[in-house]
C-alpha cells in the first residue's frame, strides 16, 4: 500500500517534526481520532489549534462536532474560523461548507472494502440543488484512473463530463472514499453502484452510480 511521502531517516529534531506532522495527516477523518473527547475538550483542542495555525487538528475538530450532529450555523462559523487562520495546512477531506448528511455519507461508504489494489478511485462530488430541491445538495458517484480532484477538475472543463457535475458540482468529498483509492477496476465498479445505492437507501439525492 502506497503511505505517500518518504519517511525521513536522519532522526534530527526536524524531522522528527515532519514525521508526526506526516502521521498527523495521514490519519484518517473516518477513525475519529477525538470521538472520546468531551465536548469541552473538543472546544478546548479547537481553540488551541486556531492559535497555532494547525489546519489538521482543527479539521478533526470540526469533523468531530460534525459527527456528532452540531448545528450547521456553528460548523460554518468554525470552518470560517480555522480557513482564516490555519488555510495552509486544512486537509483537503475537510468539505468547506455544512453538510447535513455528511455523516450518513461516511456511515455508508464504511461499509465497503476493497479485496484488491489497483489505479482506480470511487469518488464522491457535492452537487447544489438549492435551486431546485429542499435538499440543497446532492452527491455524484463516480469512478476514476485519474485522482478525484483531478476527475473533478475535467468534469468541470467538460472533459467526459457528466451533466450534473458540470452544471452543479462544488467539490470533491474527499474523506468518507479515502479508503476506496487505488483499488483494483473490479472492485471499483461494484462499489461504485453499491455505494450510489447505500447512499440513496438513507435518503440522500445520488446521481451517477454506474
Amino acid at each position: 500500500m502506497d503511505i505517500g511521502p518518504t519517511l525521513p531517516k536522519s532522526g534530527g529534531r526536524r524531522d522528527i517534526a515532519s514525521l508526526r506532522m506526516l502521521r498527523r495527516i495521514m490519519i484518517s477523518p473516518a477513525s475519529r481520532p477525538f470521538l472520546l473527547l468531551s465536548k469541552a475538550e473538543l472546544e478546548a483542542r479547537f481553540e488551541q489549534a486556531l492559535r497555532t495555525g494547525d489546519g489538521v487538528e482543527g479539521a478533526h475538530c470540526i469533523h468531530e462536532f460534525w459527527m456528532r450532529g452540531e448545528m450547521s450555523v456553528h460548523i460554518n462559523s468554525a470552518l470560517e474560523r480555522l480557513w482564516k487562520h490555519a488555510a495552509r495546512s486544512i486537509p483537503d477531506w475537510l468539505p468547506t461548507r455544512h453538510i447535513e448528511w455528511l455523516p450518513l455519507a461516511y456511515d455508508a461508504a464504511a461499509e465497503f472494502k476493497a479485496k484488491r489494489r489497483g489505479r482506480s478511485n470511487v469518488y464522491l462530488v457535492l452537487l447544489d440543488y438549492s435551486d431546485s430541491r429542499d435538499e440543497p445538495y446532492g452527491v455524484y458517484v463516480g469512478v476514476s484512473s485519474y485522482k478525484p480532484a483531478e476527475r473533478f477538475d475535467q468534469h468541470k472543463a467538460g472533459i467526459r463530463s457528466a451533466g450534473c457535475v458540470l452544471q452543479r458540482g462544488v467539490e470533491v468529498l474527499t474523506g468518507p472514499t479515502l479508503h476506496l483509492a487505488s483499488i483494483s477496476r473490479s472492485d471499483a465498479a461494484r462499489t461504485e453502484e453499491q455505494l450510489a445505492e447505500a447512499l440513496t437507501f438513507r435518503g440522500l439525492f445520488v446521481q451517477g452510480g454506474h
